[in-house]
């Protein structure tokens, strides 16, 4: 039967009793009456129940006969010291003038032997007294004025409920257990001593602090230990802690115990976060000192951090460079000495002229076995828990003396009957400072303020164990100052001075984002690398973020830097190509027109109409020269310029072209018999068309750049990962219409000249035209769609190279087969030849 039922069933026969006062007015207690193991008379009475033997001897209960009584065993030298305090705090008490004078307090301390069965026992005697009550009233006032104890939750628990309803104080030292914060169902239980709901806190800050992100957990499958750990596990997902095995164990459970050493055998996990009582605690030293486990780091509760008992030859291979959180020193002046000097009478239950009233107690003898005594003062100093006792009696006093209503001329009121009810609210107020000058007060919850020392286990020179503090947490502090630790000063499993490492899963780098693993805890995951533009510049990051519009991420993936600005600037080889062909196509018109200068009497030169072929080689000039202005990078002039140039002296190309066509057709027509057609399209004439069609295209262009002109623009649509510096067209009717009213006059060119390809002549000029407006119709229609295309500073490149191919076309069609009668073959430059008379 768990302790909680065993309590209640022992309520619910109290409750028997009464319900029957009225039918059997008379109260027994059948058998023996429990006889404390440590008392003295008083005014008034302070119970007590300590573990002071850790184990029990429970005979089987066949329900047929009347059960022996319980035999204890194994002294616990820490529960019995727990007691001397106590005695200690009221023998202060009774010798003060100041607090409860002329009233005596007198105390009951019962041994439960670390027994839930046993601390019911005890717990009644403490309510009802130890003598018979054969015919008295079942309605008489409890034995006792308050309860000091236990030390473990369960028991604490038990004996709550068992007073509860009766209204009797109890004051634990140790029983932290957040399930005794419950007002209602505990409403008359105090502590000297923080909820474990502040430890289990803190303990998922400490190792979220260190960056353990995978630890193990063992606790006692009690109440203290489950409803610890369920608050540490809740806290330690907030906190982003993943906790690769939960275990739990009784100390009477050996095979969940081999269990728990198994399961922390084969993990992964370097951190073991141990919430568990000072006997399990011990019991799981000792299997893993035997399997020779080693190398975890164990992070600890207040109930073992410090126990000196842990303290083994072997135990520091194990538990050495422990942290965890331990009660607070008390510094009591004469306590030391008091627990040293008296531990003969308190533990072999003999008396030596001390005042101490023992039941039962013999003489000392000088022949007792000390084997079992030889740890008795090693962790005297630490004096953690005694301090909490010690404070406990304190408050039970200073509420005695507010509802006795002593004075220190006057004395207490001895008349005044104290009902329990009345000392629970007393408590409830209670507000002092005992002599080193620490402040006791409960909070709503009936428990004293978290307070810890964050402890370390560490080697001395002389090879001694010693709990060092390296920080504390105090709740009562601002939420950035509750938490201090001295990380330097800590010492780490091994003895190694780096600090130990606890993760499921590396830390990602800057540049990756975490992806969980499936099917396994948020802190097991896989790193990967962020995409092209994405950058992550934070460790574990769960995403990575884009980068804005005009940056790309860097190789790393860590930040993010500007786009490469990409143009077709002057550096390139590719744009030292095309202004070599610009040049050396400027170069081969200038020589084409200073050799028609030189030779502008001979009749090819007459013949082809110098005036225009001069302006015509100077459009070509233009023409190779307009390439230019698409290299470098685009500004607002020389996108406006680039593009106007090209139209323009294209269309003057294009019309001296046609007016030379025109004027070789008119040519033909004035040959014939009636005919004189050339009056109507003399050398005026043919500036006038040429002007013409030229201002024609000048107009569109003036429209265009008035209307949307081209601008610089940054496309960061077609790539990524660089940013293309082009001109954009503005208006792409303005564009399309300079195009289309070249494409028109080639066209237009092309028609007329080709009409005129069988007229009969030696050198029929007609046909190179149509031979030169043939490659460039061919050339800018295949530059549409190659236009469209093509990505990024390639595109102007096509654009260049049209330009340059059309001029070469033009250049070398019309003109090479001139140059080369004019050079090589100067016989035929005569007009009979070009008569085609010879």
């Amino acid at each position: 039967m768990s302790p909680v039922k065993t309590g209640v069933v022992f309520v619910g026969l109290l409750f028997a009793f009464a319900a029957t006062e009225e039918e059997a007015p008379v109260c027994q207690i059948l058998g023996s009456p429990e006889i404390p193991l440590l008392s003295k008379e008083g005014d008034v009475t302070i119970g007590g129940a300590f573990s002071i033997h850790s184990k029990i001897a429970q005979p089987p209960l066949s329900f047929t006969v009347k059960p022996t009584r319980l035999t204890c065993s194994s002294v616990n030298l820490r529960e019995f010291r727990f007691a001397q305090t106590m005695i200690f705090a009221i023998e202060e008490i009774n010798k003060s003038d100041v607090l409860l004078p002329n009233v005596s307090i007198g105390y009951r301390i019962y041994d439960n032997c670390g027994s839930t069965l046993s601390s019911m026992r005890a717990v009644m005697a403490l309510m009802n007294g130890d003598e018979g009550t054969t015919g008295k009233s079942c309605s008489g006032q409890s034995a006792v004025h308050a309860i000091i104890g236990e030390s473990e939750s369960s028991s604490t628990i038990v004996l709550s409920r068992t007073t509860g309803p009766f209204k009797i104080p109890v004051i634990s030292h140790s029983a932290t257990c957040e399930c005794l914060s419950n007002r209602k169902e505990y409403p008359s239980f105090f502590r000297t001593i923080a909820s474990d709901l502040y430890q289990s806190r803190a303990l998922a800050q400490l190792v979220k602090h260190f960056g353990w992100t995978w630890v193990g957990a063992v606790n006692s499958d009690s109440d203290y230990g489950n409803n610890g750990m369920a608050i540490f596990l809740a806290a330690a997902q907030e906190e982003g802690v993943c906790v690769e095995y939960t275990e739990k164990f009784h100390r009477e459970e050996p095979e969940k115990l081999m269990k728990v050493v198994e399961v922390i055998r084969k993990s992964t996990a370097r951190v073991i976060v141990a919430f568990l009582a000072h006997v399990e605690m011990n019991n799981l030293l000792e299997q893993l000192s035997l399997h020779n486990i080693t190398g975890r780091q164990f992070i600890g509760v207040e109930a073992w951090i410090t126990a000196d008992s842990l303290v083994t030859p072997t135990s520091f291979t194990v538990l050495g460079g422990s942290l965890g959180f331990a009660v607070q020193k008390a510094n009591i002046s004469g306590l030391e000495e008091f627990l040293t000097k008296d531990f003969w009478q308190g533990e072999f239950k003999c008396k030596e002229g001390h005042n101490n009233s023992m039941t039962g107690a013999a003489p000392c003898k000088e022949n007792h076995n000390l084997t079992e005594l030889k740890y008795y003062d090693h962790d005297v100093t630490e004096l953690r828990y005694s301090g909490n006792i010690y404070k406990a009696i304190y408050a039970v006093a200073y509420s005695l003396h507010s509802m006795l209503k002593c004075s220190q001329s006057q004395g207490c009121d001895r008349t005044v009957k104290v009902s329990p009810w009345q000392a629970v609210e007393s408590l409830k107020q209670v507000n002092f400072t005992i002599k080193n000058g620490e402040q006791v007060w409960f909070d709503s919850t009936g428990a004293a303020v978290a307070l810890y020392e964050v402890v370390n286990w560490q080697r001395r020179s002389d090879g001694s164990v010693h709990f060092k503090p390296v920080g504390y947490y105090d709740a009562s502090l601002p939420p950035g100052q509750k938490f201090v630790l001295k990380t330097e000063a800590i010492m780490w499993p091994g003895g190694n001075t780096e600090l130990p490492v606890s993760v499921c899963s590396e830390s990602c780098r800057p540049g990756t984002r975490k992806v969980l693993q499936k099917g396994k805890p948020v802190c097991c995951y896989d790193c990967i690398p962020c995409a092209e533009g994405e950058i992550s510049n934070t460790t574990d990051s769960n995403g990575c973020k884009k980068c804005p519009e005009e940056y790309w991420s860097n190789q790393n993936r860590d930040a993010c830097v500007l786009k490469n600005v990409e143009f077709l600037s002057f550096t390139e080889v590719m744009s030292k190509t095309l202004v070599f062909f610009t040049v050396f196509g400027v170069v081969l018109t200038l020589i084409v027109a200073t050799l028609f200068l030189i030779n502008k009497d001979t009749p090819l030169v007459k013949a082809n109409n110098s005036e225009l072929s001069f302006l015509l080689l100077f459009s070509l000039t233009l023409c190779f020269l307009c390439s230019l202005t698409f290299i470098g990078r685009p500004s607002e002039w020389s996108c406006m310029l680039r593009h106007t140039a090209f139209g323009i002296t294209f269309v003057l190309c294009i019309s001296c072209i046609l007016g030379k066509t025109i004027v070789v057709l008119m040519a033909f027509r004035a040959t014939l018999p009636g005919r004189n057609v050339m009056k109507w399209f003399g050398p005026a004439q043919q500036r006038i068309s040429v002007l013409l069609f030229t201002l024609i295209q000048i107009v569109i262009c003036i429209l265009w750049l008035t209307i949307n002109p081209p601008f610089p623009f940054k496309n960061v649509s077609h790539y990524k990962e660089k940013i293309i510096l082009e001109c954009a067209l503005g208006s792409p009717i303005g564009f399309w219409a300079v195009l289309g009213y070249i494409g028109l006059l080639a066209v237009l060119c092309f028609v007329l000249a080709f009409l005129g390809r069988k007229l009969p002549n030696n050198f029929n000029e007609a046909k190179l035209i149509t031979f030169s407006m043939l490659i460039f119709c061919a050339v800018w229609i295949t530059f549409i769609p190659a236009y469209v295309s093509s990505p990024g500073k390639f595109t102007v490149a096509v654009e260049i190279f049209a330009i340059l191919a059309s001029s070469y076309g033009i250049l070398f069609c019309i003109f090479a087969p001139k140059c080369f009668i004019i050079v090589l073959k100067p016989e035929l430059n005569t007009k009979k030849h070009l008569m085609g008379k010879t």
